[in-house]
């Protein structure tokens, strides 16, 4: 692991011990939710960190578009890893919330459904990496990455376009004065904080670690076939070449020779 992302990560770690006392313990449950509501502090700031990794997604596929460069073709990729997964985490999240508070574990509304469909876009956006070849599928996998992003306004403006089960936005609200208290809005910042830093990390490891992988079987084809002495290759004392036939020779000279003698 690089420096960088051991400080990203330590810092995303610190960030998170100092977070815990405050959402878990500092921060006030709510008057209506009770402690059900202190899922908020997953819930809403792994929605937040999806959203950014699709952000990431669009900005790098819009990079590709334009500048035809695949330089950052494996970050994008893992930042749609990271983000389904987070997404994944929202809807489990949103599942729990909603059965201790509306008494149902699922419900297809507009924001649920939303959820999903964003989920199953950046599924299909990887599925289509492992399928395109050349630069022209390279392209459209990039344009595909780049119109996923229109599914992100879906989701978090459909509670106010369609009447849902879910509560109008707090965080990204088209309000400057949203309906929280102090200290449930830092713990809120704090927890946001945290998941966007080991986010971020999470996505450059991938990166990072998906273009080792891909490196390492070419390095290692061109080691074996260039490594003088390796078992197969040309000049092995240990392969079936003409290095063995002198000493077969030899051998078979001496025997002669002493059958000669004889």
């Amino acid at each position: 692991m690089s420096p960088a992302r051991r400080r990203l990560l330590a810092a995303g770690l610190l960030a998170g011990l100092l977070t815990l006392p405050l959402a878990a313990v500092l921060a006030p449950p709510d008057a209506v939710q009770g402690q059900a509501q202190r899922l908020m502090y997953l819930h809403v700031p792994a929605a937040w960190s999806a959203y950014l990794c699709f952000t990431m997604v669009t900005a790098l596929s819009i990079r590709q578009l334009f500048r035809r460069d695949d330089a950052h073709l494996e970050e994008a990729r893992a930042a749609a890893e990271i983000g389904v997964l987070l997404t994944g985490f929202t809807l489990v999240t949103g599942s729990i919330w909603g059965a201790l508070t509306w008494g149902t574990w699922w419900a297809w509304d507009a924001r649920v459904t939303s959820t999903v469909v964003m989920g199953l876009v950046y599924v299909a956006y990887l599925a289509a990496g492992g399928l395109a070849h050349g630069r022209r599928g390279r392209q459209a996998h990039a344009a595909i990455g780049a119109a996923g992003f229109l599914t992100v306004p879906l989701v978090h403006f459909s509670v106010l376009w369609w009447r849902t089960l879910h509560q109008p936005p707090t965080i990204l609200a088209p309000s400057l004065d949203p309906p929280m208290e102090l200290l449930m809005l830092l713990a809120l910042g704090a927890s946001m904080l945290t998941f966007s830093l080991l986010t971020v990390w999470a996505v450059n490891q991938r990166a990072a670690t998906a273009s080792w992988a891909q490196a390492a079987p070419t390095t290692g084809a061109s080691t074996g076939a260039s490594t003088p002495g390796s078992p197969g290759s040309p000049g092995s004392l240990g392969s079936s070449g003409s290095a063995s036939e002198p000493r077969d020779e030899t051998a078979a000279a001496q025997r002669a020779e002493q059958d000669r003698v004889r």
